[in-house]
């Protein structure tokens, strides 16, 4: 039973990127038929109306997803103003975006040290970026940049009132003072 909730929470972890067959197997030392069998139960559990999850195959990988008859009520969340503050990681990911745009999701999940595809998702959602074509990269990613509705919630006229990135790193430099690692204002 607890390979179940376990199951559960490495879906929820992986997010987009889904876990196939294998990959359940190997992070829960079980077997084939184990796995299969503990999928289908989670599959089953999920199934009951007052559940607002399900469990999906697409292609080979296994993800957890929104039920498509709530689609109404998420529009709704990402529409509506009050919902509709940006995250630290959000902003984050959108100045990336901005400061390098075009760029895929790898390069900025390499600026960022972390996987930015929720993020991505929601920004997308929100209108604030949007897909500008395919790199020449092997698989051919997806190019991002910001959106007209990037500048208006920052109120910027075009893309180059931006700050310069240099002002920034020149500023933290200054204010930046060496600092003993090991010694505390702590005493024993």
């Amino acid at each position: 039973m607890e390979n179940k909730a376990i199951l559960e929470g490495l879906l929820f972890v992986v997010g987009e990127d889904g876990l196939n067959v294998e990959q359940i197997k190997d992070v829960l030392s079980i077997g084939d038929q184990e796995t299969r069998q503990l999928i289908l139960d989670l599959k089953e559990s999920y199934n009951n109306k007052d559940r607002g999850l399900r469990i999906d195959f697409l292609g080979n990988k296994i993800k957890l997803t929104t039920k498509k008859e709530h689609k109404e009520y998420y529009k709704k969340l990402v529409e509506n103003p009050e919902t509709n503050v940006l995250s630290q990681a959000a902003l984050e990911t959108l100045a990336i975006i901005a400061y390098n745009q075009p760029i895929t999701r790898v390069e900025i999940d390499e600026l960022r040290g972390v996987s930015t595809v929720q993020i991505i998702r929601k920004l997308v959602a929100k209108g604030l970026i949007k897909e500008e074509g395919r790199s020449n990269l092997p698989g051919r990613p997806i190019l991002y940049k910001t959106t007209s509705e990037f500048l208006d919630y920052f109120g910027l006229n075009s893309i180059e009132d931006l700050p310069d990135m240099r002002d920034f790193i020149t500023q933290d430099n200054e204010e930046q003072e060496e600092v003993d690692l090991y010694a505390s204002k702590y005493r024993e």
